[in-house]
């Protein structure tokens, strides 16, 4: 098994092409004709990822967040992103990133989301018609069967993410809910567009103090945190490689953890 095979399979699922113009997907770090020797699946590439790769033998990360996102001026391992970098190319340990293409894909991120609030008649909440992929889109919008009040939605979305909190709107808390859109990590600006779509309730994280302002008699919004939101990519990796090759060694990245603390 080379690395090429692995993210090639990756990009069956999430092309390229539809990632966003500012992101960086894809191989950042290793040789693709490189022999892998197993994966290791995170959100986010860090020293201790990168060691822990190392320690059980993986020597391919496959991330959603990638390393290196900005123009590199310096390399001085000033910074954790910098030592990851440093770690991992003097380690021979490639480094792969699915971020916005596997945001945008047919079955990404939101997608997975909505199946794990059992929500129907899933569409993405803003299609892509521009990049040649049927149901590609960011976002997503689902019907939720049968209805429930608006409390019991957000204990839902509160279990099935892990997040021990949710900021919210304030709300109604017996009334219906019916149709629910989602975005993981930042999705704020698709606000307009869940509100267009007639979603009673939008999941995503990094809601800003004024989006909940402008908004808060439009939509319930829920904030569950950016971590909790796209720690499922690391199952949408997990499945995309062991239906291709049953038998190679993929893992889940113990020191992988959501570094915002809840007190």
């Amino acid at each position: 098994m080379i690395v090429s095979q692995i993210t090639d399979a990756i990009e069956a699922y999430a092309p390229l092409r539809l990632q966003e113009d500012y992101d960086n997907a894809g191989l950042l770090i290793g040789n693709p004709a490189m022999e892998c020797t197993g994966v290791l699946l995170t959100v986010d590439v860090t020293p201790r990822t990168v060691a822990e790769a190392a320690a059980v033998g993986c020597n391919l990360i496959v991330a959603h967040h990638p390393l290196i996102f900005r123009g590199i001026k310096r390399l001085t391992g000033s910074t954790s992103g910098q030592k990851a970098i440093i770690d991992a190319i003097r380690g021979g340990i490639a480094v792969y990133a699915a971020h916005t293409n596997l945001d945008n894909a047919p079955a990404g991120v939101s997608s997975q989301m909505a199946g794990m609030l059992n929500l129907t008649d899933v569409q993405p909440l803003d299609p892509l018609t521009d990049r040649s992929a049927l149901n590609a889109g960011c976002g997503a919008v689902g019907t939720i069967t049968p209805s429930v009040s608006a409390k019991d939605f957000i204990e839902r979305v509160k279990r099935a993410f892990g997040s021990p909190v949710a900021r919210c709107t304030r709300f109604a808390e017996q009334a219906a809910v019916t149709k629910a859109a989602l975005c993981g990590g930042s999705g704020s600006f698709l606000i307009p567009r869940a509100i267009e779509a007639g979603a009673e309730i939008f999941v995503t994280s990094d809601i800003k103090y004024h989006d909940f302002v402008d908004y808060a008699d439009r939509i319930i919004l829920v904030d569950i945190g950016h971590h909790e939101s796209e720690n499922c990519s690391k199952n949408i990796f997990y499945h995309i490689i062991t239906e291709k090759f049953p038998n190679f060694a993929v893992r889940y990245s113990q020191s992988d953890t959501n570094p915002i603390n809840y007190l």
